[in-house]
């Protein structure tokens, strides 16, 4: 089906321009609905009136964050680990079959065990090499479709077959007419297995945990997790490869909760949390989110820094969206773009804790920066934020005076203000290593996939917080602006908005092919890709950031709880 709005969305690089505020003094002005709860305060010896969000306090105390240890730190455990990997390395190299072979490394991976596989008979992998960054073409899918281009009768009861194609099938780009065939003909067929009711236990769950999610965009970390336990109940499970999911996933985990207790302590020491109270508390969603940017316990440093950059980001975003008057704003942005401590003097009071923790979190990450590596990268970063900032002013704009956009005007500054490019300039400078010349290189290198990333992101959080933001008054979303300019339905405004995540799931995956084997982008090319599979695994269910108990499970599967 057509997206008659998508060739409207530029895609384009990291470019202030989208940060510019629109004429509000034209005739296309419109005026959005209010919704907004006020409370009078005294700020600045001035009666000021601010909305609130109500948000909910953290369910998160700060000492049970400090009480998460795990056993599996002992060394006993690494070289369990290791001797388990040796007699799995050994399995791998006795699969003579190709077909034996793919599916071992398959499982491997769904586990989350991300062994070394051979680069022999590619034809034989298909989408498995996709995944990888390997240009394998649409024409390995051939042998399935009859002369008249459909997909072979003889397919439709192979479940486990349909299962394969449909999820190779989101591996696609643009202009792969098979693969799109190949996704439309597997998901009639495995809802029609559903209906059937015939499938056993196990090829249930794991078809309707696809139809609900691809694969390629879900998060890894808690794919793997929610895997391990479906893999225990196949008949035909391998105990050992079983054993050593379960080990290494509890021994990742011991590591990420020293970075979480790091980040916790942290966050209870800027004190923002109790001096801005308007602002949510969300230090363990944060965190999820930062393991599902870069799960690998070798990038604990990460973790620790986008974190805190979360934080930071849920903050400000506070600040713009619920509680600053546009006055306020106005400076707030200033001081930012100028990057000059003596500006905060015009702040008021709750606006200078904040600005001075951003001011010197993001100078800690430059000097950190500099101290290890020789490279500055403060300009690099602050440019981000300031635009950040500036995007944010505008939607604030837009709301005060009422004012709906257009969706082409949303989506322009909304992909910046969804603070996907801030996260994005932090993971450039601690993957690359690099001065802000080459970053700035580096970006404009990268500037499509992190146009889509950050795209597929803001879409992703629309489709799950837009109703309860507009309830508490907040500038109309894309489902909104969309619905506005075109007449639809919310019901065809919100399928729109999934077809063009789908679609910018197919130039990202493009982008993705054509530098995934580049020797300075892959740990920053995976952080792009993994952001846009977090924003759809935060936002799944609804408000998975704004809301904790949306999030709770998740978290105590993780992060908490160890498998036994």
């Amino acid at each position: 089906m057509a997206l008659p709005l998508l060739s409207s969305v530029p895609i384009t690089g990291f470019n202030t321009k989208h940060t510019k505020a629109t004429n509000l003094n034209n005739s296309t002005v419109l005026r959005a609905p209010r919704f907004v709860t006020t409370t009078a305060i005294v700020s600045d010896q001035n009666v000021v009136s601010r909305r609130s969000a109500n948000y909910h306090p953290s369910i998160w105390q700060y000492d049970y964050i400090q009480s998460l240890k795990s056993n599996y730190q002992d060394e006993s455990f690494n070289e369990q680990a290791t001797r388990l990997v040796g007699e799995v390395r050994m399995m791998l190299e006795k699969a003579v079959e190709p077909l034996e072979k793919l599916e071992l490394i398959d499982t491997l991976q769904r586990l989350g065990l991300s062994l070394s596989f051979s680069e022999r008979n590619r034809e034989d992998f298909g989408g498995l090499l996709r995944q990888h960054g390997y240009k394998v073409t649409q024409g390995a899918f051939s042998s399935f479709q009859d002369e008249m281009g459909n997909f072979k009768a003889s397919l439709c009861e192979d479940c486990k077959g349909l299962l394969s194609l449909y999820e190779a099938s989101y591996l696609s780009v643009e202009d792969e007419g098979i693969l799109d065939t190949a996704k439309e003909f597997a998901s009639e067929q495995l809802e029609r297995h559903l209906l059937q009711n015939k499938l056993d236990e196990h090829m249930r769950m794991a078809v309707e945990h696809a139809l609900e999610l691809p694969l390629h965009w879900r998060m890894s970390r808690l794919e793997a997790r929610w895997f391990i336990d479906l893999y225990e109940k196949r008949e035909e499970r391998n105990p050992m490869l079983l054993q050593l999911a379960k080990l290494d996933f509890n021994i990742v985990q011991a590591v990420h909760q020293d970075d979480l207790r790091y980040a916790s302590k942290w966050w209870r020491d800027t004190a923002l949390a109790e001096k801005l109270s308007f602002a949510r508390d969300r230090l363990m969603e944060d965190f999820l989110w930062s393991v599902g940017f870069m799960s690998d316990p070798q990038f604990g440093n990460i973790r620790r820094t986008v974190t805190k950059l979360i934080q930071l980001i849920t903050t400000i975003d506070d600040v713009y969206d619920v509680y600053g008057t546009l006055d306020e704003l106005e400076l707030f942005t200033q001081a930012v773009d100028r990057w000059d401590i003596n500006a905060m003097e015009l702040l008021p009071q709750y606006m200078k804790i904040c600005f001075l923790a951003l001011f010197n979190s993001v100078n800690e990450t430059g000097y950190d920066n500099l101290k290890e590596h020789g490279y500055h990268t403060i300009p690099f970063l602050k440019n981000a934020w300031a635009d950040l900032c500036k995007a944010q002013l505008l939607e604030a704009k837009w709301f005060h005076s009422g004012y709906i956009p257009t969706f082409k005007e949303y989506i322009d500054n909304a992909w910046v203000s969804i603070s996907g490019p801030v996260i994005l300039s932090h993971a450039c400078s601690l993957t690359l290593n690099s001065t802000t010349k080459d970053c700035l290189e580096h970006w404009k290198k990268h500037s499509n996939i992190i146009y889509c990333s950050s795209l597929i992101f803001r879409l992703a959080d629309d489709l799950g917080t837009s109703v309860d933001e507009l309830k508490r008054g907040d500038v109309p979303k894309s489902i909104q602006c969309y619905m506005q300019e075109t007449g639809c339905s919310e019901v065809e405004a919100r399928e729109y908005i999934r077809k063009l995540i789908d679609a910018t799931w197919k130039k990202m995956n493009g982008e993705y092919l054509s530098m995934a084997h580049s020797t300075s982008s892959p740990p920053f090319i995976q952080i792009a890709l993994n952001v846009a599979r977090m924003a759809q695994c935060m936002y799944q269910y609804g408000d998975g950031h704004g809301v904790p108990q949306e999030t709770k499970h998740r978290v105590l599967l993780l992060l908490v709880s160890s498998i036994p």
